[in-house]
């Protein structure tokens, strides 16, 4: 049987080798570590986890005007609250319509000041886009917006964190309509209906050519798979949240 006899000098060049083999690892593999945890990618709401049969419907508003009080006057007949995301641009235009909004009780969010795109805008003037917009509609509203959305959807970690900063919650949606794309009623509802799940957010547009007239139709689709609609502020959790890697919101 053969004897290893462990002496100083070997131990001494084992933990070398050891130690060697360490700093390799961590220079290799470890910047790439802290990187990756560093960078994580941050995500808005796109929708809620919820188990009640409980979704929203947000619109957008950055251009025209002629379809908004079609959609109130269809919200109120069917007694529906949604939410109204404006670019301050719009709010500039149409003071009227922002108080109508407001006044009917839906949702009235922040969409940005001019509807840049956010990734491409420095922090400063990011949280300007915000800032400017949240003024415009509590003045007219004296209430200050406490959801926002990305114009385009256009969003990365510098943005997000700016909204958070501002004690606001960043939305997105999972079902969009592609009313911007003029698609009409049946469309819409073939995009919306078979995509319905507790806690959804639906994207519709108060400029779109046919969603005014097909608002109604969409809405009684909606209702007639036992959901009921209700404003973003009231679908999302506004204590400690979370959100996962579907962009799902649930509470920690």
């Amino acid at each position: 049987m053969r004897v290893f006899v462990l002496t100083k000098n070997k131990f001494i060049l084992i933990l070398s080798a050891l130690a060697t083999s360490l700093l390799v690892f961590l220079f290799t593999f470890g910047n790439s570590f802290l990187f990756a945890n560093k960078s994580k990618k941050k995500l808005p709401i796109y929708r809620v986890k919820r188990d009640e049969k409980v979704v929203s419907i947000s619109f957008d508003a950055a251009w025209g005007n002629e379809y908004t009080q079609s959609l109130l006057d269809t919200l109120k007949k069917h007694n529906v609250k949604t939410t109204f995301f404006l670019v301050g641009t719009w709010v500039d235009q149409y003071p009227e319509s922002i108080k109508a909004i407001f006044d009917a009780g839906h949702d009235v969010g922040n969409h940005s000041d001019t509807h840049p795109h956010l990734p491409k805008q420095s922090k400063e003037k990011i949280r300007e886009q915000i800032e400017n917009c949240n003024k415009k509609i509590e003045s007219i509203t004296g209430k200050r917006p406490h959801l926002f959305r990305f114009p385009y959807g256009d969003y990365d970690n510098k943005s997000i964190e700016e909204i958070e900063n501002l004690h606001m919650y960043p939305i997105q949606w999972d079902i969009d309509s592609l009313d911007w794309k003029d698609k009409k009623c049946d469309e819409m509802c073939k995009r919306i209906i078979p995509k319905l799940a507790p806690g959804s957010i639906i994207l519709l547009h108060n400029g779109a050519k046919y969603t005014a007239e097909s608002l109604e139709t969409i809405i009684e689709k909606i209702e007639e798979q036992g959901y009921k609609i209700v404003p973003i502020s009231e679908i999302i959790h506004t204590g400690e949240y979370e959100i996962n890697s579907q962009g799902e919101q649930s509470t920690k």
